[in-house]
């Protein structure tokens, strides 16, 4: 048996728990048997980590492609592709996505879910898994649609939800849509019955309207800040309603460019237990930067920063678990950081056990060891094993 000690796990900012130490045994095959808390001045023996963290890989809820490949242009030609993706992204630290299919025609999304379908039986140890896919419209504001192909954009009604969705119910984990929208109400029903978290984006709705869809049952907002109201002292639009709420999943992109550092530093304060880190990663990631196509318009890629033409800020090709870093930068706190990639994406998804509990009979390849170097202001992330 093995032991690794004085390690310390992510939380969230503020969170009440005072242990600061633990260490854990593994079994022969460096899979987790235990982990427990350090007394103070105890002196187990082990491989020391020096107050290192300890925490699972990332959970990407919000990425539309890699590589080249946007997932709703997905053929089964391309799963080979995708494969390779994937394997890319395990490299970058994360365990499994929920690949995301922006505004597209009812064709190519159910193609798209057919083909990420397919390739789930791909799988295999240290790739990155795909999860249920995530939904990016179509019912979406016209108004807030961002990058979003207008002609793509529909009403939300039981019927254009069936056309795309039939059949694939159970293949689909988030779906983000304007909950102001008439016939919002009956989609946000539909969709919470069949156990798909429903997320708030692309939307004009204020606060009003994000408490009525909180209390039907909307639990995220998709890329806080952007493409819906901001935080207003006379209208606190959906970011504000979400914070009062306390149970609202906050998803933001810590780029830098799409949330303004104090800003995000502030809804971390504001709201510690509530935020999850997201890519919005598009096709170009992985690849150099400069000009790329993202279905018929030019993208710009520029430092990792994703726009159209016209200046339409449309994503980034920064992996996930940069946002933790440049989070930590902004606020001193890696282990909230941390945890907002790592924890925080889990909880959105259902997972109810706490990270110790989590972490037994987790092999250690699967887990990732953080270094956070207050000189430098550089948090440094490296697999387990």
């Amino acid at each position: 048996m093995r032991r690794l000690t004085n390690f310390r796990l992510p939380k969230p900012l503020n969170d009440s728990v005072n242990t600061n130490l633990w260490w854990l045994a593994l079994d022969d095959h460096d899979r987790v048997l235990s982990v427990q808390p350090m007394a103070n001045g105890s002196a187990i023996s082990g491989e020391n980590w020096n107050g290192d963290w300890l925490s699972p890989m990332g959970i990407d809820l919000q990425i539309n492609g890699g590589l080249g490949l946007a997932f709703p242009e997905l053929t089964t030609q391309k799963i080979p592709l995708l494969l390779k993706l994937l394997d890319q992204l395990w490299q970058d630290g994360v365990q499994a996505i929920c690949p995301t299919l922006v505004s597209c025609a009812v064709a190519p999304l159910r193609q798209s879910l057919a083909v990420l379908q397919a390739a789930r039986e791909h799988h295999c140890p240290q790739r990155c898994e795909l999860l249920g896919a995530h939904l990016e419209g179509p019912f979406l504001s016209k108004a807030r649609r961002g990058a979003h192909p207008m002609e793509h954009l529909c009403a939300p009604s039981l019927t254009a939800l069936k056309e795309r969705i039939s059949g694939f119910e159970s293949e689909i984990s988030l779906m983000t849509l304007a909950p102001e929208l008439p016939g919002a109400s009956e989609v946000i029903e539909q969709l919470r019955a069949l156990g798909i978290v429903v997320c708030l984006g692309h939307s004009a709705a204020d606060a009003e309207d994000s408490a009525l869809a909180f209390n039907m049952g909307v639990g995220m907002l998709t890329h806080c800040f952007n493409a819906m109201p901001g935080l207003h002292h006379r209208a606190p639009g959906p970011v504000g309603q979400a914070c009062l709420h306390g149970q609202i999943a906050l998803g933001l992109i810590a780029d830098g460019i799409h949330v303004d550092p104090t800003m995000a530093v502030l809804l971390q304060q504001l709201a510690p237990e509530q935020l999850v880190l997201v890519s919005d990663c598009l096709a170009p990631y992985g690849l150099q930067e400069g000009h790329h196509h993202w279905d018929k318009r030019v993208l710009l890629v520029k430092e990792g920063t994703c726009r159209l033409e016209d200046g339409t800020l449309a994503g980034v090709t920064l992996p996930l678990l940069q946002g933790s870093q440049r989070l930590t930068r902004w606020s001193n706190e890696p282990a909230a950081a941390i945890w907002a990639s790592t924890m925080a994406p889990r909880r959105v998804l259902g997972e109810k056990q706490n990270l110790q509990e989590l972490l037994v009979n987790q092999p250690l390849t699967d887990l990732l060891r953080w270094q956070w170097r207050a000189d430098t202001k550089d948090l440094i992330w490296k697999h387990a094993a």
